[in-house]
């Protein structure tokens, strides 16, 4: 079954890293592309550079920046093949982001 591993982050959590701690921490989110069950994923730049788009009255209306302000912002995902949710946990509980306060929502992908 595939999985999406949605990662959401604190604003700013890795603005405390010195320049190497932050390079670690780059270098283990590449290191889960190594693992077979990870098909795919992929960094967002800053929330700042979003752009939302609702439609109200029949009118489409944007708003510059994430639609919520929330505490975590989405900050990317991986995609991965996983025989069950336990597998999948196993890999969501590896993301960095974890550890400086994030959450990763673990949700399966809808089958075509």
């Amino acid at each position: 079954m595939r999985y999406a591993l949605l990662i959401n982050e604190l604003p700013g959590c890795y603005k405390q890293l010195e320049d190497d701690e932050r390079e670690t921490v780059f270098s283990e989110y590449m290191t889960l592309f190594s693992d077979a069950h990870v098909l795919a994923g992929e960094r967002l730049q800053a929330a700042e550079t979003a752009t939302t788009v609702r439609l109200a009255g029949g009118e489409t209306l944007l708003t510059d920046g994430p639609f919520a302000d929330t505490k975590e912002i989405f900050g990317g995902f991986y995609l991965v093949e996983a025989p069950d949710l336990d597998a999948a946990l196993e890999l969501a509980g590896k993301i960095p982001a974890l550890r400086f306060g994030g959450s990763v929502e673990v949700r399966p992908v809808m089958e075509r």
